[in-house]
């Protein structure tokens, strides 16, 4: 009685509990359990610009953007403003220029002039201060426009003069002598024209009701006249590029 009484279980109320079942998400035995249920895990962690992500600064709307995986390249491109900015520096032989439309250029480092190839901008962009050497065509010659004073290289080896400015896009003539002469042959020329065709539409009035060919000589002979005329006007009216001193 006593033994049995010895081998019965000391708290009755007691009931006894499978021992525990370590899973995979929880931890084995020895070590400190997390603090955070098993299914509440927090998301996959995304590294900030202060975690390692390389991010920098668009060089225009001074926006974040992220180049990883782009530091093979160049430049990169900005997402708000959609320009671009270096990563890195240029390749052997270049460098990179910033329009004032904030277009990025990469242009050679010996370069004295480069142009803008947006449509909305076409500006030419002078550079100075770099030692260049310049090779020209025979009869190339330096000249100054005579609307913007801006220096440009036009071929002055021919009969047409007339060049048009690279800065300013506007046409000039290269040669007073030349300008005069061609402008006086358009006038004279014109002057011919036009007389050609009142004594044709006068000598030949009766005669254009029964030919209708001749009123085709008529409005030739004035259509021609009146181009010469034209021209004429323009070549006086343009203005003269004179020669610009050699660079020093």
């Amino acid at each position: 009685m006593a033994d049995g009484e010895e081998r019965a279980p000391l708290l009755r109320n007691v009931i006894s509990e499978p021992p525990p079942i370590y899973s995979s998400q929880a931890p084995p035995p020895g070590q400190v359990p997390p603090p955070y249920p098993a299914d509440e895990l927090p998301p996959p962690y995304t590294p900030t610009p202060q975690g390692g992500i390389p991010m920098i600064n668009c060089k225009v709307c001074q926006a974040l953007i992220n180049v990883e995986g782009k530091q093979n390249q160049h430049v990169v491109k900005c997402n708000v403003c959609n320009e671009a900015t270096p990563i890195k520096g240029p390749p052997p032989g270049k460098r990179y220029i910033r329009c004032p439309c904030n277009c990025l250029l990469i242009c050679n480092s010996t370069a004295a002039r480069i142009a803008c190839p947006r449509q909305n901008c076409k500006r030419i962009i002078n550079l100075g201060g770099q030692t260049h050497v310049v090779v020209r065509n025979p009869g190339s010659e330096r000249f100054t426009c005579g609307y913007c004073n801006q220096v440009f290289v036009f071929n002055s080896v021919g009969w047409s003069q007339l060049a048009r400015c690279p800065h300013c896009r506007r046409v000039s003539s290269c040669d007073a002598s030349n300008q005069k002469t061609r402008c006086a042959i358009y006038l004279i020329l014109g002057i011919i024209f036009l007389g050609a065709g009142i004594g044709v539409t006068v000598g030949t009035y009766e005669m254009a009701h029964h030919s209708g060919g001749i009123y085709t000589v008529w409005i030739g002979a004035f259509v021609l006249g009146i181009l010469f005329l034209v021209r004429a006007a323009y070549l006086g009216s343009i203005r003269v590029s004179p020669r610009a001193p050699p660079p020093s």
